[in-house]
């Protein structure tokens, strides 16, 4: 890629990142445009995880979609590619802030899940089960709050360093 492609998906990043900050602990991160490609990998997640019991099944599915990103930024590391990598940790990032309100509803049940319905009328919304299984339901809207600032601050950073990766190679 050119340095001008680059950057400019670097400030197309930015801009997105942007309209995430802005809608802390919204439906709108999940109704992104990459929203659908991570819930497949939260589904085969559910399923990846099964065999290690209940708790890490239903963990499994937010634990994979936030680990497809970070093993891609592992293989880009490896292969040397760090504008590559910092793109990934962005995605990793994203990740999260697509989770935050998944994990802020899990006292309020208010989300709509993947058959139509929200966790209120249906058994399985994956936080409210985690939470409580770990007997810290009270804090979903601070947990959700703070995994979309970790996701955003993740975000960030990696777009820093994406510039960084680019206006350093032109010197």
């Amino acid at each position: 890629m050119t340095r001008v492609v680059r950057l400019g998906l670097v400030a197309a990043l930015a801009l997105w990142t942007i309209s995430f900050a802005r809608t802390p602990i919204s439906d709108d991160a999940m109704g992104s445009f990459l929203h659908l490609p991570d819930l497949i990998f939260h589904e085969a997640g559910h399923f990846i995880f099964a065999p290690f019991g209940r708790f890490l099944s239903v963990l499994g599915g937010s634990l994979l979609q936030f680990l497809i990103p970070v093993i891609a930024l592992i293989a880009f590391v490896r292969q040397d590619e760090p504008f590559s990598a910092a793109i990934c940790a962005w995605w990793a990032g994203q990740n999260l802030v697509d989770l935050a309100p998944y994990i802020a509803d899990a006292q309020q049940l208010r989300l709509t899940l993947i058959g139509g319905r929200t966790g209120a009328e249906v058994e399985g919304h994956d936080w409210e089960y985690l939470l409580n299984a770990l007997g810290i339901s009270q804090h979903a809207q601070p947990l959700g709050y703070f995994t979309h600032f970790i996701g955003l601050l993740i975000m960030i950073s990696a777009l820093a360093y994406a510039a960084m990766t680019v206006l350093r190679k032109s010197e």
